[in-house]
């Protein structure tokens, strides 16, 4: 079992969070393992937490406090522990992701955000946000830019991407931003090694996701968990069976996309048609 590293608890509100729960768990003369098992979570679970590498759960945190006597002491720091640059309904998947050693992605209708240019983003998030202030759109983007720069880690995770042929065809902010997110895909594909992309085509029909986005994580020393995207919403599950089912989903999905090298072809073709649009006087 990893121990927690050490922290400096004023830190910020997840180190607080973390270092109060190591505190309250030896009060009560609790191992990880011994707290795990009487809240039903491992004690790496628990260690990921008081190491602040996990955002806090609330309903979790409740069970702490009532296994430890703590009249919900961190049930209150979890609510501040929680604070994300992301949407609420994407913060804790975004947590995962950083811990991540392979990412697949099923994208039906944008690029995925780790791969998206700063103009496509914010045509993204003002499309999605009409009465958002210039400010709050601008720190949306700058959060997925910083998600971004997980490809150019010194360890990066291993990427895989299944965009439908529908998310190189939407003009998301127009001929010339469209074609420069593709022409970027496209580069990125090329440089780095980690990073595969394929495309779905429309000729492909019905498929296992349709209108869902998917996200699947695989990490070194916990096991798998998915993500799945709607409309102003998302959930996150860790339950093998439903994680499994995904997964399977994700493979008959990439079995009937096209191959990466002609999906390379596509994305060069689109991205030329784009550029043409916005060449249009």
């Amino acid at each position: 079992m990893p121990l927690p590293k050490d922290l400096d608890p004023y830190a910020n509100p997840r180190a607080f969070y973390g270092a109060e729960l190591r505190r309250l768990r030896e009060a009560a003369g609790l191992s990880q393992n011994e707290l795990g098992e009487r809240a039903f979570c491992s004690g790496t679970y628990i260690s990921l937490f008081e190491a602040a590498e996990r955002r806090p759960q609330v309903d979790l945190s409740e069970r702490f406090d009532e296994l430890l006597g703590t009249g919900g002491h961190l049930r209150r720091l979890s609510h501040l522990a929680r604070q994300s640059k992301v949407a609420e309904y994407f913060a804790d998947a975004a947590e995962l992701e950083r811990r991540a050693t392979s990412i697949c992605e099923y994208a039906p209708l944008l690029v995925p955000g780790v791969l998206q240019t700063r103009d496509y983003a914010r045509a993204v998030t003002r499309a999605s946000q009409r009465l958002a202030s210039e400010e709050t759109v601008e720190g949306q983007v700058g959060a997925r830019m910083e998600r971004a720069g997980m490809l150019l880690h010194t360890s990066p995770p291993t990427f895989w991407a299944i965009l439908h042929e529908a998310a190189l065809r939407v003009p998301v902010g127009g001929a010339s931003t469209m074609s420069a997110q593709l022409t970027s895909l496209i580069d990125a594909t090329r440089t780095h090694r980690h990073l595969t992309v394929q495309v779905l085509p429309f000729a492909a029909g019905m498929h296992p996701f349709m209108n869902t986005m998917v996200s699947l994580m695989a990490f070194a020393d916990s096991p798998p968990a998915a993500y799945t995207e709607g409309a102003y919403s998302g959930q996150l599950t860790e339950e093998p069976g439903m994680v499994a089912d995904i997964q399977a989903a994700y493979d008959l999905a990439r079995a009937m996309a096209l191959s990466p090298e002609a999906s390379q072809v596509l994305l060069e073709s689109a991205a030329k048609e784009h550029a043409t649009h916005g060449n249009r006087p």
